[in-house]
């Protein structure tokens, strides 16, 4: 049937639906995904078996699809719809499009500087076994730490706005919790009478920081262990007694935390718009892209990437399957957490009334406005597979019309979808097993 809603199930036969090529997470899944949960006893929880079954299924016939035609020469192009999970390396595009749509109306005619929280490595593993806990807390002792150390006289004496961007991933995909952060570089007088700017290429101290920082999440993380809202299971069993928690706590308070604070490469720095650019690998970012992996054979994946130990030089690491698996999904976010958080002056809930005065008081004070919207030179970002229903695309064939949705193929029903390898796979590998009653003795 013709048109938007047609009854199939897919394309036509011979039709080949467009999707990205190379390896993809959604292949490394949809051939070892029963590994990796035979790996964990069979039992993985509902909400990360779901993403791995969304992942899986991606642009492929199990969330349907749709068919695009020139209007100028009638070509035809056939594509899978997209799972649109924010854990999914083929979807991170459009959503780091409309974030920078969106900061583009809150951007400042000022100098911007960019901010790297690393907690140590010996709380990885508590922060890891409670995810909701840890994460919360890194973003709250961030946030008060540069906003009280901003406030001093001594420093700057402002009230100051911070965006916040949680990662947790190193590039080799180790378990490395971290958040970054976007802050202009100056703020509003305590009276909000005038703007107080940064001195020349230098915001904060980064050791008054990282001081500080220490203490507010070992602090924090105290009270969630007086209030027993901390998980102590298996390796962390101990910790449970005050004793050994103390005992363990008080070397943290002796090591330096790793804080980072400095202006974006000098070819962003001065353009405001171009910071925001720069910094749009951290919003829509996952663990590992699809264009990092080279290869996947005899249940190995190889993929790439950069030690900036040794100047960044590119290597390559080859796992086994289900060693990659486990690495990607330690990285799930809690369900409905928040990884981009905003405070002070760019909050929700100030942002109407002080952005618009930050811009007069910055005007007043003869800051000249860089020209926004220019190209500009920045770093070229991992661009992921976007969705053809983004927008009308110029035909590939003829070169003049342009590519319109005609028609739709239907999402599987659920019965239908049960009998697809692409999801079944995954729900069937972590389906419990139900073993048969004993038999009873005869009478």
């Amino acid at each position: 049937m013709n048109g938007i809603g047609c009854a199939s199930v897919g394309p036509p036969a011979g039709a080949a639906p467009g999707k990205p090529a190379g390896v993809t997470v959604g292949e490394i899944l949809r051939t070892h995904a029963c590994d990796y949960i035979a790996s964990r006893g069979g039992k993985v929880p509902a909400y990360e078996l779901r993403v791995m079954q969304e992942l899986a299924a991606c642009r492929t016939a199990a969330l349907g699809g749709h068919v695009s035609e020139c209007d100028h020469c009638g070509a035809r192009e056939y594509f899978h719809h997209s799972c649109r999970n924010r854990h999914c390396p083929l979807c991170g595009g459009a959503v780091r499009a409309r974030w920078l749509d969106r900061c583009r109306e809150d951007l400042l005619p000022t100098l911007y500087y960019q901010t790297v929280f690393t907690l140590p490595q010996e709380l990885r593993l508590l922060t890891l076994a409670n995810p909701k806990v840890g994460y919360d807390l890194l973003f709250k002792a961030t946030a008060e730490t540069l906003q009280e150390v901003a406030a001093t006289p001594k420093h700057l004496g402002a009230k100051i706005g911070v965006m916040l961007v949680l990662h947790t991933w190193g590039r080799s995909l180790q378990y490395h919790p971290h958040v970054h952060g976007v802050v202009p570089g100056g703020g509003l007088s305590p009276d909000g009478t005038r703007w107080i700017a940064a001195r020349d290429k230098f915001f904060l101290p980064a050791k008054v920081l990282s001081r500080m920082f220490r203490g507010k999440f070992l602090a924090g993380l105290k009270t969630a262990w007086r209030e027993g809202r901390l998980r102590l299971e298996g390796e962390l069993a101990s910790l449970a007694d005050h004793e050994t928690w103390e005992k363990w706590l008080s070397p943290l308070y002796r090591k330096n935390w790793n804080v980072f604070v400095e202006p974006p490469p000098c070819e962003v720095a001065p353009h405001p718009e171009a910071v925001f650019k720069y910094l749009a690998r951290y919003v829509s970012g996952v663990a590992i892209s699809n264009s990092r992996l080279e290869g996947l054979a005899e249940g190995r994946v190889t993929f790439h990437w950069k030690d900036y130990r040794q100047d960044g030089r590119e290597k390559f690491m080859t796992l086994s399957a289900v060693e990659f698996l486990r690495r990607f999904f330690q990285h799930l976010l809690p369900p409905g957490f928040v990884r981009i958080r905003h405070y002070g002056f760019l909050s929700m809930r100030q942002r109407t009334q002080a952005l618009p005065l930050c811009r007069q008081l910055l005007k007043l004070a003869g800051v000249v406005t860089p020209e926004l919207g220019d190209p500009l030179a920045v770093p070229a970002l991992p661009q992921a597979a976007e969705s053809p229903t983004c927008q009308a695309r110029l035909c590939p064939v003829c070169g003049q019309g342009q590519l319109r949705v005609v028609a739709n193929w239907r999402r599987p029903t659920l019965p239908e979808l049960m009998t697809m390898r692409v999801w079944s796979t995954v729900s069937s590998c972590n389906a419990p097993r139900r073993t048969p009653p004993p038999e009873r003795p005869p009478t």
